[in-house]
């Protein structure tokens, strides 16, 4: 009965989300992290474990789908923007986090950079999210942005298992069968299409669903995550869903409507208000490390390569959400950090997710209407 009274409250807020963000004019995203925060510590919801796994494999699923928008055209003609914006995104928050933690608050040198790690991501989850719902995934600026997205969470997951991650014998049959999983899909799909496709079974979503499942079992295992062999699946298959709108349109039909709202859900419900208020000064300063400092680092390259939508590429990359909430997380239960320094922390990243994401949109976010196309400026 308490799954289904949890269940329950969860679709009734989600429908809220859905039809505030319409009224409202933004991201539902945005909504729903806002709705978990008030429903965690006003109404008493927690997460269950199925709606822990929901929002896990909504997450990497995400990923998945952000991975396949990407156009290896734009990804080829624009890696020098996408490398040095991506780059930049995440090394300037890492290191002045870092700094701010060890040398100004007296953090240990673990948990400081835990904090650089945390609060130097940028959301894959909301950054696609934003785009799908702004109409710009099929856009170069849009594109650029992800790809640019994917080079910091590469960094930042790079730096969690230089800095942390102790390796079983398990990383090697995880990156085994990623490599294997991806390879297979994309030898297989012309003839997995010629066979299978265009059902009402949709075959090939569940093709894709077990993919990812198989990379999430084999990375838990591992001690590690799936974000980045996910998203490197979705990027190898990006030809397959360019040319065959309807299975992406079908994809974020599932994510969109099913899942995705209990991973953003879930987002919020991790935030302690009673902890927060408490840290309230910590929180404002780690906020402002990490929106200044990707500002700083990402402005000037943004004005250089999207000049007419610099600010709108600078506050999509200032977001953060799954990387950081998973770093967080490994801190907490790796015993670095403590209860109040990780709901701060998550907090941050919580509120990073709201904040840039709110003001790009209502600000500038650029104009998109029927036939029209975003390009990035040369």
């Amino acid at each position: 009965m308490e799954s289904l009274w949890i269940a329950m409250i969860a679709g009734v807020l989600i429908l809220l989300a859905s039809m505030a963000s319409v009224e409202a004019g933004i991201s539902v995203a945005l909504v729903e992290i806002t709705l978990g925060v008030v429903a965690g510590n006003f109404l008493g919801l927690t997460s269950p474990p199925w709606m822990d796994f929901l929002a896990s494999f909504a997450g990497i699923l995400l990923t998945f789908l952000a991975g396949a928008e990407v156009d290896h055209q734009v990804l080829r003609e624009r890696f020098k923007e996408s490398l040095l914006i991506g780059g930049v995104s995440f090394l300037a928050p890492f290191a002045g986090a870092w700094l701010v933690c060890a040398w100004a608050l007296g953090w240990s040198t673990p948990a400081a950079q835990i904090a650089g790690v945390a609060l130097s991501t940028t959301s894959l989850a909301v950054v696609y999210a934003v785009l799908v719902e702004t109409g710009l995934t099929h856009t170069s600026i849009g594109k650029l942005i992800m790809a640019s997205t994917f080079v910091t969470d590469f960094g930042v997951a790079l730096a969690l298992a230089v800095l942390f991650i102790r390796p079983t014998w398990w990383l090697v049959p995880f990156l085994g069968a990623s490599v294997l999983i991806i390879a297979v899909m994309i030898a297989l799909q012309p003839w997995f299409f010629r066979r299978y496709g265009d059902r009402v079974i949709e075959p090939e979503i569940k093709g894709a669903v077990a993919a990812l499942l198989v990379m999430m079992f084999l990375a838990e295992r591992a001690q590690s995550h799936a974000v980045l062999p996910a998203f490197v699946l979705g990027l190898a298959l990006a030809p397959v869903f360019s040319q065959n709108h309807q299975l992406g349109q079908r994809f974020r039909v599932v994510a969109f409507a099913l899942l995705t709202p209990f991973f953003f859900l879930k987002g919020g419900l991790n935030v302690s208000l009673g902890l927060v208020w408490a840290n309230i000064g910590l929180l404002a300063l780690l906020l402002a490390v990490k929106q200044v400092t990707k500002i700083l680092g990402v402005y000037p390259l943004a004005i250089r390569y999207v000049p007419k939508h610099a600010m709108f590429t600078t506050l999509l990359m200032s977001t953060g959400l799954t990387f950081g909430t998973i770093s967080s997380l490994y801190g907490l239960n790796a015993g670095i950090l403590n209860r109040a320094q990780f709901s701060v922390l998550v907090t941050v990243v919580v509120a990073s997710a709201v904040v840039p994401t709110l003001i790009a949109q209502r600000w500038f976010s650029p104009e998109t209407r029927p036939g029209h196309r975003v390009a990035v400026e040369h």
